[in-house]
């Protein structure tokens, strides 16, 4: 099933608490999809009543910031064993090179790269581990991971929420124009049938009838 398929088929609660807990293990450096749950939860808000996207926003700004923060201790402590592990169990993620430059981008930009670094999928999973692993101020880094997780969850759910408001009240009016055409086209196939079937008994008039 789809992710958004997912979160129409459980209650909102759950919804919240899958919201909270995928964007935190990924803030973890553990690859899931935080901003595919993030955008399909955002987008159903939109959609449902008994879904709120300021909460959303919340589960999601707070799975953030728990998650990196976890992250950061983690890599404080596991250090280099901790990103070669990573390495062989997830390649594609945490390889060499893709560790090499995430490190060389936390070293020139600090705190800035723990910000920006919640925009880019990447980052996301790295920003954590890689903050603890360089020993960067918790202080420091706690305040950049709290910017970034509210300017990151809070911005993706209103942008989403009220993109899909909009797109929502544009497919309902393209709805009502689509049934006012087919009701146009029915009267207007109605009317030629019957000029043509009042036009019938005229040309049958002139049409002489056959003696027996």
């Amino acid at each position: 099933m789809h992710v958004s398929e997912v979160m129409q088929a459980i209650p909102p609660l759950a919804v919240y608490l899958v919201v909270g807990l995928v964007i935190g293990v990924e803030s973890l450096g553990i690859p899931l999809p935080g901003e595919v749950v993030l955008v399909s939860a955002a987008l159903l808000s939109s959609q449902s009543d008994q879904v709120n996207p300021l909460v959303v926003g919340i589960c999601a700004t707070a799975g953030a910031i728990v998650g990196d923060s976890i992250g950061y201790l983690i890599g404080k402590k596991g250090g280099p064993r901790l990103f070669a592990w990573a390495g062989r169990k997830f390649p594609k993620h945490f390889g060499p090179a893709h560790i090499a430059k995430a490190r060389g981008l936390f070293q020139r930009r600090g705190v800035w790269a723990v910000f920006f670094g919640r925009f880019v999928a990447l980052l996301r999973i790295l920003s954590g581990p890689l903050a603890g692993s360089l020993h960067m101020h918790y202080g420091k880094f706690l305040a950049a991971n709290a910017a970034g997780g509210l300017a990151w969850a809070g911005g993706t759910t209103a942008l989403v929420y009220y993109l899909g408001v909009v797109a929502e009240e544009w497919l309902s009016k393209v709805s009502w124009y689509g049934l006012i055409a087919a009701v146009a086209v029915a009267v207007i196939g109605f009317l030629v049938v019957r000029k043509r079937m009042a036009a019938t008994p005229a040309e049958e008039a002139d049409t002489p009838t056959p003696v027996d």
